[in-house]
């Protein structure tokens, strides 16, 4: 007959069992760098698998490394996490049904799908913004969202299940000069998340969250160097993060602000 396990082995096992089985599947959309970077990062730290797009593989292959040494410090030998990152641009619907079979083909459908991906216009009275700029614009922040929308939200309709955040901004609810088209795409989140909040069905939720300010890229266009008063991203994912995994179906609809 073996030796009973230790009760101190069980209470570890049971622990790290637990653990895994609250672990969350993450799907963030420019994940390469800025927020959806360290929104990355602080999730991984706290045990959960991330799924992650962008159109710079190099920046992607830098990322994995971070990922993987994030996880080896916090994972279970119940559960090695591992992470998925692929090229992908939300821009393209076709780019974006392929990232969809391969998740879908590798068996594992996000819990929480983060649309991160973004851009702005520089600086310009409306009128002298380039067309080929309020395009991008428009197409990353709203068309790429819809992009992921139609490819992921089925699989989730289908089980009933799943937390959407579409990251907006307080240029979401209000206005500024020099940044209509920036602004319009944000306006624009607020609604769609509005009106497919009442499409999903009973145990999902689509909310708008508004990351505050934060220094990133986008906001140092606009600020210029008056950006690095604001907190850096790593400051605020740990914030960001605890907010996003307790979103429930009860939230809903809901415009909220990190």
């Amino acid at each position: 007959m073996l030796p009973p396990v230790p009760k101190t082995v069980v209470s570890a096992m049971n622990k790290a069992a637990a653990a895994a089985s609250s672990s969350k599947t993450i799907l963030i959309t420019g994940v390469s760098k800025g927020l959806g970077k360290a929104l990355a990062l602080e999730m991984a730290k706290r045990g959960h698998t991330i799924i992650g797009c962008s159109r710079s593989q190099d920046k992607l292959d830098l990322l994995q490394t971070e990922l993987t040494s994030s996880a080896t410090q916090t994972s279970s030998p119940i559960r090695e996490i591992k992470h998925l990152l692929m090229k992908a641009d939300v821009r393209s619907d076709g780019s974006i049904a392929e990232l969809a079979r391969l998740v879908m083909e590798s068996k594992c459908l996000p819990d929480i799908i983060v649309n991160n991906a973004g851009t702005i216009n520089k600086n310009n009275r409306i009128w002298e913004v380039p067309a080929e700029e309020f395009d991008a614009v428009i197409d990353t922040n709203i068309k790429g969202i819809a992009n992921i929308l139609r490819h992921f939200m089925p699989h989730m309709v289908e089980i009933k299940k799943g937390i959407i955040v579409n990251m907006s901004s307080g240029w979401g609810r209000s206005g500024a000069a020099q940044v209509a088209p920036y602004c319009a795409s944000k306006w624009a989140i607020e609604g769609m998340t509005r009106s497919v909040a009442k499409e999903v069905p009973e145990g999902m939720a689509i909310v708008a969250v508004s990351p505050g300010v934060v220094n990133t890229d986008m906001l140092a266009s606009c600020f210029g160097t008056s950006a690095s008063v604001y907190q850096a991203p790593e400051v605020w994912a740990p914030k960001a993060a605890a907010m996003i995994l307790n979103l429930t179906p009860a939230d809903n609809g809901a415009s909220l602000t990190v």
